[in-house]
C-alpha cells in the first residue's frame, strides 16, 4: 500500500517499542547534534509525533523521526506519540527522501522572527543567566540569538519596508553603527533614498563595514609609541596582563567567508552570519 493512501492511526507508545529502519538513507546520527533536540524534549515533551509503520512483535518501524526517536529514548521518555502507516518498506524510503530534500517541506523561521520568539521566553526567566540554561545554552548564546529583537527604529523599519533584504543585512547595519555611528547613519540615509521596493546590495553593506574596518586599523595608534611617549599606560596597571585573544586560522577564515559569500573576512561577522544559518538549521531539524 501506497504511504499516501494508507490509513492513519495515532497512538501513545514506548518508545523503546520503535525499531530505527534498516533502509533509511541517514545512516548516521551523531550523539552531539542531539544535545538541543533532548533538552527540548525533556522540557516540552515531543512536539511532532513520529511516524512509524508495523513491525513484528508489536513493534514499530519509523518512518519519519528517527533523531526525534533517539532523542525521546537519551531524555528518558516513556511515552511518546506516533502515528501509525501501514505502507510498504519502498513507499518508507520515499518519504524519507522527499522528507529531507527540503524543497518547501519545510520552512524555517525568519531569523527575525525565530529571535523575538527566543526573547520573549527568555522575559519569563529573572535574568539572562536563568534563561539561557533554560536552552541549555550559554548566556552568550542568548545574547547573539536574540541580536535581531533587538534592532534599531531606523534599521527595523528599513527590514519592513523591504530596503533592506534580509535580518543578516539589518545585523550588520548594526555591527557598523558599534563602530561608525557616522558611517552607518549615512549608509541608512543612503538606503533610505532608494526607490520603493529596490532592495539594498548586499555588497554595498559589505563594502561600508570593510571601509569602516580598514580605517579603523589604519587609524590604530603605535603601541611602542604610547609606551615611549607617556606616562605608565593604563594597560599595565594590570598586575596580572590579559590573556591574549585566540586567532582562528585565517585560511579558515577566509575559506568559510568565501562559503558564507562575504567580501570581509571580519571574524565577528562571520560570526553573525552562522547564527543565523545555525538558528534556520536548528528550526529545521526540530521536526
Amino acid at each position: 500500500m501506497t504511504f499516501k493512501n494508507s490509513p492513519a492511526q495515532f497512538q501513545i507508545v514506548d518508545p523503546a517499542l520503535l525499531l530505527p529502519d534498516a533502509g533509511h538513507p541517514r545512516r548516521n546520527i551523531e550523539a552531539d547534534s542531539l544535545k538541543g533536540l533532548v533538552n527540548s524534549i525533556g522540557k516540552m515533551g515531543l512536539i511532532h509525533p513520529i511516524v512509524v509503520r508495523p513491525a513484528a512483535a508489536g513493534r514499530y518501524t519509523v518512518i519519519a523521526g528517527e533523531r526525534r526517536r533517539q532523542a525521546a529514548l537519551l531524555a528518558g521518555e516513556t511515552a511518546v506519540p506516533v502515528v501509525i502507516r501501514d505502507c510498504a518498506a519502498d513507499a518508507a524510503l520515499e518519504v524519507q527522501v522527499f522528507e529531507n530534500m527540503g524543497l518547501g517541506v519545510r520552512s524555517a523561521l525568519e531569523p527575525r522572527d525565530m529571535a523575538g520568539a527566543i526573547q520573549a521566553i527568555a522575559t519569563r526567566f529573572e535574568n539572562t543567566e536563568a534563561a539561557a540554561e533554560h536552552f541549555a545554552r550559554p548566556p552568550t548564546w542568548l545574547n547573539q540569538a536574540t541580536a535581531a529583537a533587538n534592532l534599531s527604529e531606523k534599521v527595523s523599519t528599513l527590514l519592513e519596508t523591504g530596503k533592506i533584504s534580509s535580518t543578516g543585512t539589518a545585523l550588520k547595519i548594526e555591527k557598523l553603527a558599534k563602530k561608525d555611528e557616522a558611517r552607518a547613519e549615512s549608509l541608512i540615509d543612503e538606503i533610505e533614498q532608494l526607490p520603493e521596493g529596490e532592495k539594498t546590495a548586499k555588497k554595498l553593506v559589505d563594502r561600508a563595514i570593510a571601509e569602516t574596518s580598514r580605517r579603523r586599523k589604519a587609524d590604530a595608534p603605535d603601541v611602542a609609541v604610547i609606551e615611549a611617549g607617556s606616562a605608565t599606560p593604563p594597560w599595565e596597571a594590570e598586575s596580572v596582563p590579559a590573556t591574549p585573544r585566540s586567532r582562528v586560522n585565517p585560511g579558515k577564515v577566509r575559506k568559510v567567508a568565501e562559503l558564507l559569500g562575504l567580501s570581509d573576512g571580519d571574524e565577528e561577522e562571520i560570526l553573525v552570519r552562522l547564527i543565523d544559518e545555525f538558528l534556520a538549521l536548528k528550526s529545521a531539524d526540530a521536526g
